[in-house]
């Protein structure tokens, strides 16, 4: 059998490899006998030839052989180097598929890798190696390339140099379930020649991603191209997220004279503030209710001492592993300790996998961490960073605490884990199956008078099946039936509980400040009946169903925000990446919005797509202050994801100025000259 290990080196059995070796050895001696052969046989008949053959396939080196087998000692050396090979190949295959995540099988090799790379740039690839642009990217508006026509075509780009405002669906699996959301049409919508980029040396892709975009890449907006004035708006406040690993595993600052550098820049700008990831895997590492703060108390000094305000994230989620994340942080130490003899405080899908991204919402009041239940460590935690950072809460200086619920910080179930294999836009599974969880739905099952019921669906598919491929998510599913009914209420009831709980925790401990819930935009097969990515992330909204609204009244009751997080749109041309999987971001978008309105709940924002020219930041302004918005309503705040290096080349900070200003309601003029460079 092949074990876990083995299968993410991309390794087999020990046996099994000499085998293989042995195979290749003997392939290459065949080889060499065959070559040696073609030459005899052309000096003698082929009767000869056969003779030798027969004769002297097991000759050893001798002075009057004419020829000879492969000594041993020779096939020792190439079974050393092939076991060489084949131990760089297993560490080049398992980091691409740790950090990476291509799904690629056992026994890869380079074919897969290539063909892996050109499906994650939405090539179609057959399997007998025919590789073609897919036949919806045919028919998109070309990529904004200097010095050319806008009818020419352009292929997507590999991993590494991806299209300017374009991304394929598996490029849009990576943005942690966030979709794009454009509220309504606009001028920023680009889908032809209106926009030209001009590069100062050679020809190049313009656009949002960070890995084409420098200070000599100047995108142009044309004159005739008018802008949404946004002057005289209400005044939004802007944060910038600091980097994942501003604090390290030592909880010390990682690079203080960089970070004074940017947040000056920041301030220079008239940014509001900042917002942090408090992780709980450093704040609490090694032992249970020892907590070290003093990197967030450095962090925090240097933020008020430039008048900048933060939002606060408690992180009791593992970092790493999720496309964006540059830094590994797993949960605390003792909680890794418990979960090797007791797998089941994780979140665990039908075959029986453990996701130890987070903890199973299962043992929120069950004691079996050293004691405690997971809400009990959750308060505790959180009264620390009150108590020891008491003087940042008190003057103001901290203005939102955002409380973690889930996978990311989200309220959701970790229904689309990468690791697990799934991809856009793939249904996901339902995480219920820990033995509490269970536990929980026998529980429930049995209150009904249908102690049957106390399972999770058997025809739900899995990771990356879609909707009518199942009995259960198709039209007219078992989703709609009376099983159906009864267990997406009880799933769904459990995340709405989790959060009811952990939230009214969280205003004990932080009182009058304002704390916040993140909610993800899970967009694909929205236009579906089921809407099957919602189901299994634990959001009970098909088509016939409301399932933002009780959400967004746990949040009122308890005072809390809704941080709504998703990504805004490919600016430069808008392909139709969503018809495949039936998604709806705006509409998503559109209904989590009103629930939280209906119940007077201020919504803040974030996005998930990086974003550095102004096309793409005149469509995140209109994701925040919906100008077509007959009510003028906005959202109370925004934060920018996130400060990486290119954000503070010359010309990218130039357009996140303009960006501030007019998120501010201020007036911008179209030429400026006088801007902080780096």
């Amino acid at each position: 059998m092949v074990t876990d290990t083995q299968k993410l080196l991309g390794t087999s059995e020990e046996d099994e490899e000499e085998e293989e070796m042995d195979a290749d050895v003997k392939e290459e001696d065949d080889g060499d006998r065959r070559n040696r052969g073609s030459h005899a046989a052309s000096g003698s008949s082929n009767d000869e030839f056969m003779f030798q053959q027969s004769s002297m396939q097991d000759q050893v080196d001798t002075p009057g052989g004419s020829r000879r087998s492969r000594p041993v000692e020779e096939k020792e050396r190439t079974k050393l180097r092939e076991r060489h090979r084949r131990a760089i190949t297993a560490r080049i295959l398992g980091g691409l598929r740790r950090h990476g995540n291509y799904n690629l099988r056992v026994r890869a090799d380079i074919n897969d890798v290539i063909a892996a790379l050109a499906r994650e740039a939405g090539w179609v690839v057959l399997p007998d190696g025919t590789t073609f642009p897919s036949k919806s990217q045919g028919t998109k508006p070309p990529a904004v390339v200097a010095g050319s026509s806008a009818h020419q075509s352009s292929p997507p780009a590999l991993r590494g140099g991806s299209l300017s405002g374009h991304r394929s669906p598996t490029e849009l699996n990576t943005c942690r379930m966030k979709g794009v959301f454009a509220p309504t049409p606009s001028p920023y919508d680009v889908q032809s020649s209106e926009l030209v980029g001009s590069l100062n040396k050679a020809d190049g892709l313009i656009g949002c991603s960070v890995d084409v975009i420098n200070s000599k890449q100047i995108l142009e907006i044309p004159p005739n191209m008018t802008e949404q004035d946004f002057s005289g708006t209400p005044y939004v406040p802007v944060y910038v997220m600091l980097p994942l690993g501003v604090i390290n595993m030592k909880c010390e600052l990682a690079d203080r004279d960089g970070l004074l550098k940017h947040l000056r820049i920041l301030k220079s700008i008239q940014v509001d503030g900042v917002k942090v990831d408090c992780w709980w895997g450093i704040a609490e590492c090694h032992s249970p209710q020892e907590y070290n703060w003093n990197g967030y108390r450095q962090l925090f000094q240097i933020v008020r001492d430039l008048n900048l305000k933060i939002q606060v994230l408690m992180s009791f989620h593992e970092c790493g592993g999720n496309v964006g994340d540059d830094v590994c942080i797993p949960l605390p130490h003792w909680v890794a300790e418990i979960g090797r003899t007791n797998p089941d405080i994780y979140f665990t899908d039908r075959e029986g996998r453990r996701n130890p991204e987070c903890l199973s919402w299962g043992i929120d009041k069950e004691r079996v961490l050293r004691g405690r239940t997971a809400l009990e460590v959750y308060f505790d935690y959180m009264r620390s960073f009150r108590i020891e950072l008491a003087e940042f809460v008190e003057d103001g200086v901290i203005s939102m605490v955002e409380i973690g619920l889930g996978p990311c910080g989200e309220l959701r179930y970790p229904s689309c884990p990468i690791k697990h294999g799934w991809r856009y836009p793939g249904v996901g599974e339902f995480q219920c199956y820990d033995k509490y969880l269970l536990k929980s739905l026998r529980k429930a099952a049995e209150s009904r008078g249908h102690p049957f019921w106390a399972r999770g669906p058997e025809n739900a598919g899995s990771y990356n099946s879609q909707p009518q491929g199942t009995g259960f998510f198709c039209d007219g599913g078992d989703y709609d039936g009376l099983y159906g009914r009864f267990f997406l209420k009880w799933y769904s009831q459990v995340l709405i509980d989790h959060a009811d709980k952990v939230l009214s925790l969280a205003k004990l401990v932080f009182d009058t400040s304002c704390i916040a819930a993140k909610l993800p935009d899970v967009h694909w097969w929205y236009r579906t009946a089921s809407h099957a990515a919602e189901l299994t992330a634990g959001f009970y909204n098909p088509s016939n169903r409301d399932g933002y609204a009780e959400i967004a009244s746990t949040l009122k009751k308890h005072g809390a925000a809704l941080s709504f997080v998703s990504g805004e749109v490919q600016v430069l041309n808008r392909p139709d990446d969503f018809s495949g999987a039936l998604g709806e971001p705006e509409a998503v978008a559109w209904q989590v919005f009103n629930a939280a309105w209906d119940t007077d709940t201020p919504i803040a924002r974030e996005n998930s797509l990086p974003c550095h020219d102004r096309v793409g930041f005149n469509k995140m302004l209109e994701s925040v202050k919906f100008p077509n918005d007959p009510d003028r309503r906005h959202l109370s705040s925004f934060a920018y994801s996130r400060l990486v290096p290119a954000l503070m080349e010359g010309h990218n900070l130039v357009e996140f100025d303009r960006f501030v200003k007019k998120l501010h309601g201020g007036a911008v003029m179209d030429h400026q000259h006088h801007h902080q460079q780096v």
